[in-house]
């Protein structure tokens, strides 16, 4: 236990046996149960696992009978949390690249009751920019500014990080079953948690490489798969959040923004075709296009203000 509550640990993994047993081996003394998700490797990542649990009553294996990706397998353990009524369910991956040691500055917030659920910060720790490889630095950055957008929390950052702790509420609360079951399931749950008005803290998190993980992401293939993830969940929040649950009228912003940037598409389409065809400017057409466009972008950018303004208690 963790300062009088109950900590669980999901271990998501899939053909990490030459990382498994690093994880087993550096877990803190105070969490309770390990419950490491095997997402039907084709390695022997279940036997090491299954070795160490001869002598190590707190590991719990769970075994995918299909290859569900690694959200699918973070819910398998957050739904063994939940109906194991765990005070604290914390992510940790199966290829060693969380410290241990940041694990107490996760729990702190939850357990003192600060917020609902912490998460970690690899891009503010001090050189992050030296030790993340350049593609993924930027990569991050830019899905993190895409799900400030989609889930309303503009004070959090590093949206592609598992390692985040989450109390037994929002453990009951959110349904696991419908998670995004890829590597957007972070930013899903984000937009989960705002829907539901949680709390969520950004903790600085050691970001940790070259620690023998061999990594099967996609970069360019994740990024855009993530970006039209968070798209669609852009408009599912707006919709159960600020049209079902209780209109705010930011929506009218949005609506107004996205229904005026349309028109200014299509005057902008207009002018190039135009001006092409006849090789004469259009003026009238080009005025109408800028004042179209600064029109949506100024909403657009004031919903996002009443956003940020209307999830301040949730930080």
């Amino acid at each position: 236990m963790y300062k009088d509550h109950t900590v669980g640990v999901v271990v998501p993994a899939y053909n990490e046996e030459t990382q498994i047993g690093k994880v087993i081996e550096s877990m803190p003394d105070y969490v309770d149960h390990i419950v490491i998700v095997n997402d039907l490797s084709t390695d022997l990542t279940a036997q090491i696992v299954e070795e160490y649990a001869e002598n190590n009553a707190k590991i719990v294996l769970i075994n995918h009978e299909q290859n569900q990706g690694v959200g699918g397998a973070i819910a398998s353990g957050y739904k063994w949390m939940r109906d194991n009524d765990i005070d604290t369910a914390t992510v940790m991956a199966g290829d060693a690249q969380m410290n241990p040691k940041d694990l107490p500055n996760l729990l702190d917030p939850v357990i003192e009751g600060r917020a609902d659920y912490s998460k970690g910060n690899r891009l503010i720790y001090a050189n992050a920019y030296q030790v993340i490889p350049r593609i993924r630095f930027w990569g991050n950055a830019m899905l993190s500014f895409l799900t400030k957008i989609a889930s309303g929390y503009w004070h959090v950052a590093d949206s592609q990080t598992g390692y985040a702790v989450i109390n037994k509420t929002a453990l009951r609360v959110i349904d696991w079953d419908k998670m995004f079951k890829g590597y957007g399931q972070p930013n899903d749950v984000l937009v989960k948690l705002n829907v539901h008005s949680f709390r969520v803290v950004d903790v600085p998190v050691e970001p940790v490489y070259n620690v023998g993980e061999e990594s099967g992401i996609k970069i360019r293939k994740v990024v855009f798969s993530i970006s039209w993830l968070l798209v669609k969940l852009f408009f599912w929040r707006l919709r159960e959040k600020y049209v079902i649950r209780d209109f705010h009228p930011l929506v009218l912003f949005y609506a107004f923004g996205f229904g005026v940037m349309g028109i200014s598409i299509a005057l902008f389409v207009r002018l190039v075709w135009k001006w092409s065809a006849s090789g004469l400017f259009p003026e009238v057409t080009a005025l109408a296009f800028i004042f179209t466009f600064l029109s949506a972008v100024q909403s657009f950018f004031f919903a996002m203000w009443l956003d940020s303004e209307h999830n301040k208690p949730s930080r």
